[in-house]
């Protein structure tokens, strides 16, 4: 049980991001950092030494050896899986660094463990670090789309290439940017959360097909450049275009609707609404050129009062004090994780997938990869500092 008010938590994986969560568990209200825990010893007892607190080595040896309540797991992507089955079962809370895993049959194992372990600990909370739900921008997007402003969805054309990634990134580390290691490039490693604010728009497309470059302009044996192509049951479409190796890149989203279009890029939102539905004016025009009016304003949202990272931690530890709502439950981790397996499964298969995806034949394809891999690495060791130019106005 959380202690003097405060939810007893211990980070494991002390890297880039895993040091961002330890500093928040640190000095956050509703939390009290217990211990850290990475396989670097060196790492884990600087971390330990700066903050006063324990250092494990092995996850296990902080599950039977440190009084807490929770966990945020930031390690290399295969490990979220066994961790936050070993936490779920021992009834610990989890919040799990995106992506959920690396691929849906993992995600789907967790899923199980967690609705298992609820049997015995029904208020425990599992939930997964999809921080840019908290952006102001993105939640008035999601506002507007459910309150029907644009009415009948049309299309969605999202370009991300503002991923920018130099060959020193994918150096740090050796498990990066292989598929034994990381299990993927871009879509597991940066997209994961466009993917998400994707299917929360739009919901889940129900046939995709994706195009990806393996190592085009990195020397990586994972994907860093990949189009895809969206298709919904409601007759929707989507486009979806990213990649690590542009500068400047792009972080532009089109939402075309029966009543306009609503778009999204450098900080600006803008809505050009329609006086009439387009698809109502196609049918019913007596001219042959001829287009519906509309007019263009941009659309104010609210700001973020503190990082998005240390809201999402916050919300859960507040889900475990008191019950809130999560930002967003891990069990919805899986559906970006599915488009993300989906356009590389398109990509290996060279045509068009139906989702729900086939699990097994993905992990199969990644198995096979992993087995026939000759790439080798020379990984330099170390974290990266200032993460600012990653996130810039989307942290």
């Amino acid at each position: 049980m959380a202690k003097n008010g405060k939810v007893r938590i211990a980070v494991i994986g002390i890297g880039n991001m895993g040091s961002s969560h330890v500093y928040d568990s640190a000095h956050l209200d509703e939390t009290e950092l217990v211990a850290v825990c990475d396989i670097d010893h060196a790492r884990a007892d600087q971390a330990a030494a700066q903050y006063q607190v324990k250092a494990f080595y092995d996850y296990r040896d902080l599950l039977s050896g440190a009084e807490l309540d929770a966990v945020i797991i930031a390690t290399p992507h295969y490990d979220h899986t066994p961790i936050s089955i070993d936490c779920l079962k021992r009834g610990i809370h989890v919040l799990v660094e995106k992506p959920l895993a690396v691929h849906v049959n993992d995600g789907n194992r967790m899923i199980a463990a967690y609705e298992e372990a609820r049997q015995r600990y029904p208020s425990l909370v599992f939930a997964i670090m999809f921080q840019q739900r908290t952006q102001g921008f993105w939640r008035k997007v999601k506002q507007l789309i459910e309150q029907g402003e644009l009415g009948r969805l049309a299309r969605a054309t999202w370009i991300i290439t503002d991923w920018f990634r130099t060959q020193f990134y994918y150096d740090h580390g050796g498990w990066r940017a292989t598929w034994k290691g990381e299990g993927g490039g871009v879509l597991l490693n940066q997209c994961p959360h466009n993917l998400d604010l994707y299917q929360w728009f739009f919901g889940m497309p129900k046939r995709i097909t994706g195009f990806a470059s393996i190592g085009k302009y990195h020397h990586i044996e994972v994907e860093d450049e990949v189009t895809a192509f969206f298709e919904h049951e409601n007759g929707m479409v989507g486009h979806f275009i990213t990649t690590t190796a542009e500068s400047p890149g792009t972080n532009r989203l089109e939402i075309a609707g029966e009543l306009g279009k609503l778009v999204f890029e450098d900080g600006r939102l803008s809505f050009s609404r329609n006086r009439s539905s387009m698809f109502e004016f196609i049918k019913t025009s007596s001219a042959a050129f001829d287009r519906v009016d509309f007019q263009t304003e941009d659309i104010p949202y609210e700001g973020q009062e503190q990082p998005g990272h240390t809201q999402v931690i916050a919300t859960f530890a507040r889900a475990i004090l008191k019950g809130e709502p999560l930002i967003v439950n891990a069990v919805e981790g899986i559906n970006s994780l599915a488009i993300g397996n989906g356009i590389m499964l398109s990509h290996f298969l060279g045509r068009p997938v139906e989702l729900p995806l086939d699990g097994d034949r993905y992990e199969a394809i990644l198995q096979d990869l992993i087995q026939k891999s000759t790439f080798h690495k020379e990984a330099r060791e170390g974290t990266f500092g200032d993460l600012s130019k990653s996130f810039g106005i989307y942290r």
